[in-house]
């Protein structure tokens, strides 16, 4: 499943939430890691990005 936001440059960014690493708070919005480096930069919350994430990863009912 893939979780969509609304990158910096104001394009929409779609995450697969299996695949991050780590997600931080920066002065833009909210910075999502991947594995080898790569990196996407969010305009929405760190709360409503873990939200989200944790939504796409929870098994559907």
């Amino acid at each position: 499943m893939l979780v969509m936001f609304v990158g910096t440059d104001r394009t929409q960014t779609a995450i697969n939430p299996a695949q991050v690493t780590f997600v931080s708070q920066v002065s833009d919005g909210t910075r999502i890691r991947f594995s080898e480096g790569r990196s996407v930069t969010v305009t929405e919350p760190i709360g409503a990005v873990l939200d989200s994430l944790n939504q796409a990863l929870r098994p559907h009912e």
